[in-house]
Order: structure tokens, then C-alpha cells, then sequence
């Protein structure tokens, strides 16, 4: 077997024991999200650092709905001048919570991503959010470390192999983007349909669908 077939074999099989009830889950989160406007928070260090600011930008672009409104997707990995002075003053363990700190609502999601779990920054800002009344996410790898044990739903990657978490972090994202995007355009859909027949009446969906 070559390096390509052992890394994708390996991969493949971690992919199947991801809980699928936990995604969905935290799509239906996320959708509830939008349509009550309530705001959604992204970090990483790192790989994680690109991880979460590609997962913002795609939560508040490529979901975006005529009707609906949009994703309020904030990754805190962009701003980097406010990271370096909250780094400088006031520790690097500091630079999410701090920033959260200043724009956090009860009932906001807060997407922490860290492959060890144990990252101080992000363990940090899930328990500034937790008191705040957010509704906090964990995506992890290898044991879950400490941010396992505090989110209220924790995404783990059962692999101690930090490329194959990383990547699977990535396309959770694209798949999670890729459902709201089209249970928005459902709800859309459904919209137009109603104004077109006011008797009509649409299916109901089950979580998932």
C-alpha cells in the first residue's frame, strides 16, 4: 500500500465513527441561528486559525438566502492588530475570550476548534461563554483533551492523527455550509409557495433532512 492509499484508507475509516447526530445537531443550531439572528463565533490556533476563518466566511457568504436572513459569522483568528495588543497586554491566552467579551449575547453559538482540546485561549473563551449563556461547540481530535469536557456538543474526531483531524474539521464545515445552504433555500421555496397558495402546506422535515 502507498503513503496516498494508507493516508486516504486511514482517513476513510475515521470518518466512520463520527457521530452524525451531533452534526446535525449543530446544523439545526446553526439554522436557528440565522433565523433568530443571534450571532456565531469561530476560533482555532493554528491550522485551526484557517480552519475557523474559512468556516466564518463560508457561514455568512455561502449560505446566504433571498428571503432569509444572512449568517452573522465572526471568526476572531482575523483581527489581527486586536489579537497582538490582547496577546501583548494581556497574555495570549486571552485573545478570544477578551474579544468575546465585548460582543457576546445569551443564546450566541461559539465554535471553538482545537485538535489537542487543551489549546488556553480557546478553553478560556468557551468558559467566558458558557457564563454568558452562549451555547458553546467543540470540534476535537485525539482524546478531546479539555474542551471536550466543557462544550455542549463536542464534534470529536477519534484520531490521534493530527493531518486527518484537521481535515475532517475542514470538511465538516464545507458539509454543515453546504445543509443550511440548502434547507435555506427549501424554507425559500416553501415561502413562494405559500404566497402563490395560501393553501398550501408544506411537508414537515425531520432533523436531518
Amino acid at each position: 500500500m502507498t503513503n496516498l492509499q494508507k493516508y486516504i484508507c486511514e482517513l476513510q475509516q475515521t470518518m466512520d465513527y463520527l457521530a452524525e447526530s451531533l452534526i446535525s445537531e449543530t446544523i439545526e443550531l446553526l439554522q436557528e441561528a440565522r433565523l433568530e439572528q443571534r450571532q456565531v463565533f469561530v476560533m482555532g490556533n493554528g491550522g485551526s486559525a484557517s480552519t475557523a476563518t474559512h468556516f466564518a466566511c463560508d457561514l455568512q457568504k455561502n449560505t446566504r438566502c433571498e428571503g432569509l436572513p444572512d449568517l452573522r459569522a465572526i471568526s476572531l483568528t482575523d483581527n489581527f492588530a486586536l489579537i497582538s495588543a490582547l496577546a501583548n497586554d494581556e497574555g495570549y491566552d486571552m485573545v478570544f475570550s477578551q474579544q468575546l467579551a465585548s460582543l457576546i449575547h445569551p443564546r450566541d453559538i461559539v465554535i471553538a476548534i482545537s485538535a489537542s482540546g487543551n489549546s488556553a485561549n480557546v478553553v478560556k473563551a468557551i468558559e467566558l461563554a458558557k457564563s454568558h449563556g452562549a451555547i458553546t461547540i467543540g470540534f476535537t481530535g485525539f482524546d478531546g483533551g479539555r474542551l471536550g469536557a466543557l462544550v455542549d456538543i463536542h464534534i470529536h474526531i477519534p484520531s490521534d492523527i493530527i493531518q486527518h483531524v484537521e481535515d475532517i474539521h475542514l470538511m465538516l464545515s464545507h458539509l454543515i455550509c453546504k445543509t443550511l445552504t440548502e434547507k435555506a433555500k427549501a424554507i425559500s421555496l416553501e415561502h413562494q409557495l405559500l404566497l402563490l397558495n395560501p393553501k398550501f402546506m408544506p411537508e414537515t422535515h425531520e432533523i436531518g433532512d
